[in-house]
């Protein structure tokens, strides 16, 4: 057995906790998380035999081999050093840090320590989004020309809606585009197989002051029915849109908000090319839209008997059997401990599972979108 600690208990922590549990060969000894009573309790409820409120201390854990990092985004940098100078194998929730000089400074530790390192964008692992990756691999789109799409989601609607991530110092200089449009932009990379290298941003702050519960929020929680408020500045983006550039020439754009009402996590692409399109909607997640010009249009589903082969492994059920992302989760996973339980750390290019070379990459892509909407002009990544 693979012996795991896990530092953060929020609403990340568990939903790793529960797919590492469905590998089988993974074993989750010890949870941590500030203050400990809250870590104790936490590691109760999820029968997690060991409970820590120190880092260090979950890193001196015996028999630890791998830590996955569920902490607020601020803190990701530092304890990810802290895992990879014990030697430990990381799985990082993303971003992977706050900034692009971190995140070389991670992928030099990590490729020092000799580690398995992953990062959690997970949307590539749904097997409909495998299926157009491998469509476009063995040339079924043809030449490709364009990709587009947008995440959209509404939890950030009101004005009473805040908690950590709004604030830059907790969260970073970015929220809806590091936060969702990070995931757009790896599963695009990942789908189209090409790099994004230039980009054109406009950016927007739909409450430039929003409404904090005294008694602080919960990421996704409910708000309690006696409650009181306290203005709080706000500097990162609620929504915005970009246009792309990729490395082969082929253009592209997407939209992202946290505000746009009635969508709840609605990532959605559409690929281009010479010989069809193909169309994805996380919500849902189990079809694959295939469009033709001289025939007609085809609903793929995620039945393992009409998939690619190379990607059958990605649907874990039979036909009509309806999965979604706490099956792509579980996928992440097992890709990621197939590597650690082989003892072979990932290739810069073409792993099955996000690394950290993916979550560096896409910093800067970030970091590119914040600098174009500054200066209101294309930037190169």
């Amino acid at each position: 057995m693979i012996n795991v600690g896990i530092i953060g208990t929020g609403f990340i922590g568990p939903a790793h906790l529960e797919a590492l549990r469905r590998l089988g060969f993974v074993n989750v000894v010890a949870l941590c998380d500030t203050p400990f009573e809250a870590a104790q309790k936490k590691a109760g409820q999820l029968n997690v035999p060991h409970a820590y409120s120190d880092t260090d201390a979950l890193l001196a854990h015996p028999g630890l081999d791998v830590v996955h990092n569920c902490t607020p985004n601020h803190l990701h940098a530092e304890i990810n050093r802290k895992i990879l100078r014990a030697g430990k194998h990381v799985f990082s929730e993303k971003p992977l840090c706050m900034t692009p000089e971190e995140a070389q400074e991670l992928v030099a530790m990590a490729e020092n320590a000799g580690v398995v390192h992953g990062v959690s964008f997970v949307y590539r692992q749904f097997a409909m989004v495998q299926q157009a990756a491998s469509m476009v691999r063995q040339g079924q789109l043809g030449k490709l020309f364009s990709a587009h799409g947008s995440y959209l989601q509404d939890w950030m609607l009101l004005e009473t809606d805040y908690n950590w991530r709004v604030d830059a110092a907790q969260g970073g200089a970015s929220r809806a585009i590091a936060d969702i449009g990070s995931h757009w932009c790896d599963t695009l990379q990942f789908v189209t197989g090409k790099r994004i290298t230039e980009v054109m941003a406009d950016l927007s702050i739909v409450w430039p002051t929003r409404k904090a519960t005294v008694q602080g929020n919960s990421t996704f929680a409910a708000k309690e029915a006696e409650t009181h408020y306290e203005d709080r500045p706000v500097t990162t983006e609620d929504m915005g849109f970009v246009l792309l550039r990729f490395d082969d020439g082929s253009k592209g754009c997407f939209h992202v908000s946290q505000v746009s009402a009635g969508r709840k996590n609605r990532l959605s692409f559409e690929v281009n090319g010479s010989g069809a399109s193909v169309a994805w909607d996380q919500e849902i997640p189990q079809q694959l839209w295939v469009g033709q010009r001289a025939q007609p249009n085809q609903l793929l589903t995620d039945d393992p008997g009409l998939m690619n082969a190379d990607v059958v492994h990605s649907a874990q059920f039979p036909g009509g059997h309806i999965e979604g992302w706490p099956d792509a989760f579980r996928n992440m996973m097992l890709q990621f401990y197939t590597a650690v339980r082989e003892g072979r750390p990932p290739a810069k290019d073409h792993s099955p599972f996000a690394t950290f070379y993916e979550g560096a990459r896409v910093m800067s892509v970030v970091d590119a979108i914040l600098q174009s909407h500054r200066q209101q002009r294309w930037v190169r990544v």
